[in-house]
């Protein structure tokens, strides 16, 4: 509920701060229309009932421009998790808000900074081995529910072509952006 709550004040402020300032002189004039694809670690604990890493995790989405500094952007991840007797193929999907800073931060021409939130649900594909006498319900017990909050950054090296580093509670990747 946090989460939610964050997000719904981070769009209120850039609504109600109208942060238009000065004309972008940056590659990215507009935000939006990007493709991100990235590659990372995710780690969860006690995300679907185990601990650790998984890798390596993709991630693909696509930002819309909707408002000043601020898009969506529907997304994709997939990932793999295994242990000795369970294996786990966790596909979360939904949509990402961003709110980029540059302007406030007063970024330099090649840089974007930006702050973000995913909202959606996980889809999982689960199997075992055929001997595991073990509680198969066990993994199963966490809402699927999907919430990640983000701090990123990226440079652009034309207009055309950027590298983003996305740090965040739970996915982190680095990856390249296509304008």
């Amino acid at each position: 509920m946090k989460t939610i709550t964050l997000i719904i004040a981070l769009v209120l402020l850039t609504v109600a701060t109208n942060l238009s300032a000065q004309r972008r002189t940056s590659y990215s004039d507009e935000y939006g229309h990007a493709l991100n694809i990235g590659l990372g670690i995710g780690g969860y604990s006690g995300y679907y009932g185990y601990y650790g890493h998984t890798l390596p995790v993709f991630d693909i989405n696509y930002e819309f421009g909707v408002a000043k500094n601020f898009t969506l952007a529907p997304f994709i991840t997939v990932y793999s998790y295994s242990d000795d007797n369970y294996r786990a193929l966790v596909t979360p999907v939904g949509l990402k808000g961003t709110l980029y800073l540059d302007q406030l931060l007063h970024a330099g021409r090649n840089w974007d900074f930006y702050t973000a939130g995913s909202l959606g649900v996980s889809i999982v594909n689960t199997s075992w081995d055929a001997n595991y006498k073990g509680d198969r319900a066990y993994y199963h017990s966490v809402d699927p529910l999907y919430l990640d909050l983000h701090l990123g950054a990226e440079y652009h090296f034309n207009k055309n072509i950027g590298a983003f580093l996305d740090l965040s509670t739970g996915i982190s990747t680095i990856g390249i952006a296509i304008h």
